[in-house]
């Protein structure tokens, strides 16, 4: 199961590029269940294994996934071009969406989420991104509800974001 979070003095709205060419801030989003997850795309691990997991959620949920929207954060602005996004984030799913910016506009986005992260190595273009793993989770009125953490499974997203989807829903 998840972590319940709601009324942590986490997050809050934000505004980056899409990896579709649109601005997007996470108040678009009003309405859908969102999960978001702060990853990049040279991760070896963490952030492919979320995103698999994610992608077989949205199957879980089948018709209900439609109300679901996952957001992809890049915490590597440098590397993580949008055309880049629009390959890498999409192929887990074709409704997911990556968003991106500048150094600083990520660095804020990230630090609403209390999202740690840090570049390891020391060549310019072959290092890795030491980040925070869990994923968060708001309901329809884009509140913070749910923090699941790394490996937590397909079975616990789509169980809970089930939950959020259903109105009057207690967690």
């Amino acid at each position: 199961m998840a972590t319940d979070i709601t009324g942590a003095a986490i997050g809050g709205d934000f505004r980056l590029m899409g990896h579709d060419g649109r601005p997007r801030a996470l108040t678009d989003f009003k309405g859908k269940v969102v999960v978001l997850f702060f990853g990049y795309t040279h991760c070896p691990d963490v952030c492919p294994t979320t995103m698999s997991e994610l992608a077989a959620t949205m199957k879980q949920l089948g018709p209900r996934a439609a109300d679901v929207q996952v957001l992809f954060v890049t915490v590597d602005p440098e590397r993580d071009t949008q055309a880049l996004l629009s390959q890498y984030v999409p192929a887990f799913n074709p409704s997911f969406l990556g968003l991106t910016g500048n150094v600083a506009e990520v660095r804020s986005a990230a630090d609403k989420f209390k999202i740690v992260y840090q570049r390891s190595g020391s060549d310019p273009t072959n290092y890795s991104v030491d980040h925070s793993s869990g994923s968060y989770i708001l309901d329809k009125a884009g509140k913070l509800r749910l923090l699941v953490s790394y490996g937590a499974g397909a079975k616990t997203f789509s169980h809970d974001i089930g939950l959020l989807l259903d109105e009057g829903a207690v967690l």
